[in-house]
């Protein structure tokens, strides 16, 4: 595991920042573009989330190395509002921001794992893994 960087996430130009680092990881690794699309529109709505509900955080890309296969981790992390019901904003269409709704379920169904780890009042932790097949 290899924490490759983070970029702050403060305004709208930092997305733009969070999304080209982890295309250039997913590259590094030998992601197609396939997956590369994948990966850097999952961050771009985990940095979207930061900047909309919790006003700034930061996304981390690590590289992973895991019993012979390589692979990338995205580490959405803020300290906002946090999110009350996980269930409820993991449904299909479900959006506070009159977005898409595509949002985190999206993200899961972009990645091969995701996990949501939230407080109300303290913040979230969310982490997504694509492996390289």
């Amino acid at each position: 595991m290899e924490i490759q960087s983070c970029v702050k996430i403060t305004n709208e130009w930092d997305i733009v920042a969070a999304r080209q680092l982890g295309r250039n990881v997913a590259k590094d690794l030998g992601f197609g573009t396939v997956d590369q699309a994948r990966i850097t529109t999952a961050i771009s709505e985990l940095a979207r989330n930061i900047y909309l509900y919790a006003g700034q955080g930061q996304i981390c890309i690590e590289k992973l190395s895991e019993n012979g296969r390589n692979g990338v981790r995205i580490i959405a992390l803020d300290e906002g509002p946090g999110i009350k019901d996980i269930r409820k904003v993991m449904e299909d269409g479900f959006s506070t921001s009159g977005g898409l709704g595509a949002g985190l379920p999206g993200v899961k169904r972009l990645m091969d794992e995701f996990n949501v780890e939230s407080t109300p009042g303290e913040g979230t932790d969310i982490r997504a893994t694509k492996w390289l097949r």
